[in-house]
């Protein structure tokens, strides 16, 4: 076979120079015990500031977060709160659940240009978790939830004020994300977009099932690790055998 009838079928993602990540469930397993821990506390939070029992406060929020991109917007909108202190409160979980992963790490290194983390949590969550991987040192900046003004994915506003923060070339930005709803706005901005898919049963009305992609939707992948693995990028050395 000649070196020009080769197909290179890897994702390409060559024109990226600026990487997005979310945080939860996204840079880390869907499977790890991180957002149950947050979800659970949220639902504290609510039932304490409502005085109601836990069920019903389990829909109020679920509510909250449907109706508002975040339990926090929905409480924002509907109660007065310190919102500092929300955020603190549902943050204090154990992060040591979250496993080590070597092969993240490296990919991660190898990428070509910056890299971001764009999440609707907590600057120091986010540093949190960073750290437990392994990976705080690797990233450039975090975007979180007061930085955009309290304004969470997917409203446009929040993403309008992460890219002007960081005059950000959207059309050469990629944006990793568990939520299908974020990647929307993501891609009517210009981003690529990746869904990374959360696993078979942790999946909630904003994650999709196999094989069903949004057009909104550039790549999808059950592993970050994996993808950012096989994927093209402007440094990726091509190896074509004759």
């Amino acid at each position: 076979m000649r070196a020009h009838d080769v197909i290179d079928d890897r994702p390409d993602l060559s024109h990226i120079d600026h990487w997005v990540f979310d945080l939860d469930d996204t840079l880390y397993p869907s499977d790890a015990p991180v957002m149950a821990q947050v979800s659970a506390r949220m639902t504290d939070y609510v039932a304490r500031l409502l005085d109601l029992p836990l069920g019903e406060a389990q829909i109020v929020q679920k509510s909250y977060w449907r109706n508002y991109g975040t339990t926090l917007n929905g409480l924002m909108a509907n109660h007065s709160i310190d919102i500092h202190e929300y955020l603190d409160f549902v943050h204090d979980i154990d992060h040591n659940v979250i496993p080590a992963n070597p092969e993240l790490i490296r990919h991660l290194a190898a990428l070509p240009g910056k890299r971001l983390v764009y999440t609707n949590g907590s600057l120091k969550h986010a540093q949190n978790v960073l750290a437990h991987l392994g990976i705080d040192h690797l990233f450039d900046d975090i975007f979180d939830v007061e930085a955009a003004g309290f304004t969470p994915k997917p409203h446009r506003a929040g993403f309008d004020r992460f890219a002007a923060h960081f005059d950000l070339p959207v059309p050469k930005s990629v944006l990793f994300e568990d939520s299908v709803r974020n990647l929307k706005t993501a891609h009517e901005m210009g981003f690529t977009t990746v869904l990374i898919r959360a696993k078979e049963g942790l999946r909630t009305e904003d994650h999709i099932a196999p094989g069903d992609t949004p057009d909104h939707v550039n790549f999808a992948a059950d592993s970050l690790t994996e993808f950012l693995g096989e994927m093209r990028t402007s440094t990726t050395a091509e190896t074509i055998h004759d």
